[in-house]
């Protein structure tokens, strides 16, 4: 099994592709490690010293190091855990933890074709990009203008993340949804 790494936008992030399906629909976010008690993979990556974050993709892990942590010291024993990972066969998640990407807030009423409108833009435009860099983003509401949404992965305390969403997301929305006057961050 070959592993290839990318760099992210988040210098404390690296993007793994084992070039096999690792969620294959959905996402999985493990911002610590009592977190990943589902995730076997997840576990794994955790037992590597230095790892302060997991993101799982549909075809990708996105990992985050601590503070004071160097990649070059601890980056073969990630690829070594993706990889026993791989040969044994298990999930990488155990469960339906897996999401995607809209948090389960019901929206009706007069809002509900404006909500409809910025998944699908999200969907559409801003996951497939956002993927790309090994993160993710996640609706969380919209209310009186304001999109909400919760960036994961690599995208989660990137210096860019906060251009991201104001230049980027925010103009898009606004663009396409006259009723979109601001987006902000959540967490999760």
């Amino acid at each position: 099994m070959f592993i290839q790494t990318e760099s992210t936008p988040n210098p404390a992030t690296l993007k793994f592709l084992p070039g096999t399906e690792v969620l294959g629909q959905g996402t999985a976010d493990f911002p610590e490690a009592e977190a990943a008690q589902a995730s076997p993979l997840a576990r794994r990556i955790f037992a590597v010293g230095g790892v302060s974050g997991v993101f799982l993709g549909a075809d990708f892990v996105t990992v985050t190091k601590a503070d004071g942590i160097e990649w070059d010291h601890i980056k073969p024993a990630v690829l070594g855990a993706i990889m026993d990972h791989a040969q044994s066969g298990e999930p990488a998640v155990e469960g339906t933890q897996a999401s995607s990407g809209h948090a389960a807030h019901a929206e009706d009423g007069e809002d509900a074709q404006i909500v409809g409108q910025i998944k699908d833009l999200l969907d559409t435009r801003v996951r497939p990009a956002v993927a790309q860099d090994g993160g993710d983003i996640t609706f969380h509401g919209f209310d009186r203008g304001v999109v909400y949404l919760h960036m994961q992965g690599a995208c989660a305390g990137c210096p860019s993340s906060t251009l991201t969403l104001k230049m980027g997301i925010e103009n898009l929305l606004r663009h396409y949804i006259p009723e979109v006057t601001e987006v902000r961050p959540v967490a999760a």
